[in-house]
C-alpha cells in the first residue's frame, strides 16, 4: 500500500457488490465488498474480525 500513488493500477478478480476477504500481510483481518463510487473502485469494510479470531488464524 505504501508504494501506491495516484494512477497506480491494482488488478481485481471480483466485481462490484461481491464479498471479499481483506488480508494484511497475508493475515485475514476483515470482510468487505467491492464498491464503485464516481467510476472509481473501492472497498467497503463490513466486518472487522475480533482480536481472538485473528489470533486463531495465525
Amino acid at each position: 500500500m505504501l508504494d501506491l500513488s495516484p494512477g497506480s493500477i491494482i488488478e481485481l478478480d471480483k466485481l462490484a457488490g461481491e464479498a471479499i476477504d481483506i488480508l494484511v500481510n497475508q493475515k485475514y483481518i476483515a470482510k468487505g465488498e467491492v464498491v464503485v463510487v464516481d467510476e472509481n473502485f473501492g472497498i467497503r469494510i463490513t466486518e472487522i474480525i475480533n482480536h481472538r479470531d485473528r489470533l486463531q488464524h495465525l
